[in-house]
């Protein structure tokens, strides 16, 4: 409990480097259960490489990116009730997690060392899937998050999105 405290004094004096912060561990943690538990490569095999790449990732893309857009659609779709929560879901899901998603997909592979040409080809095959991978999960976490979540906690649930694209798409 005083470890929340802590953290919720921290959020309200500095916002922004706490959500990102906070973006870039949840993205840590969750290569760190994909490689160990769903892809069970063990503490040998684990490739910390990855993991801070999706720190980075978090720290440096999601966390500014994510964090700028729930400000903007917050703005733009004041309010709380589930109709508000409905619209900033369908305008997350229809519009922005498609452009979240080319951007992320082609930023890890140049951050993995792809070659501009392979990113490319890379970001054509597996965009798609990624896509729908996407929609499985995502709208509804995000109606919830919307609905239930006040502002400044919403970044949260959206850092883990690592667990949901496939670890094939991630490398």
């Amino acid at each position: 409990m005083a470890l929340w405290r802590a953290y919720q004094r921290a959020l309200a004096a500095h916002p922004w480097k706490v959500q990102v912060l906070t973006a870039g561990s949840l993205m840590g943690v969750g290569d760190i259960i994909s490689q160990q538990l769903v892809e069970r490569r063990g503490l040998q095999e684990h490739q910390r490489s990855r993991t801070l790449t999706m720190v980075l990732l978090g720290c440096g893309f999601v966390g500014p990116v994510v964090g700028g857009w729930y400000k903007v659609l917050d703005r733009f779709i004041p309010g709380t009730t589930k109709v508000d929560a409905l619209k900033k879901m369908l305008l997350d899901q229809g519009g922005f997690a498609p452009c979240f998603l080319g951007c992320f997909l082609p930023l890890v592979g140049a951050l993995n060392g792809l070659p501009a040409q392979d990113n490319w080809a890379k970001l054509q095959r597996d965009y798609p899937d990624a896509l729908i991978t996407n929609y499985y999960l995502w709208p509804a976490v995000q109606l919830a998050n919307f609905y239930l979540i006040p502002l400044h906690y919403r970044e949260d649930p959206a850092s883990t999105t690592l667990v949901s694209i496939p670890p094939e798409l991630r490398t």
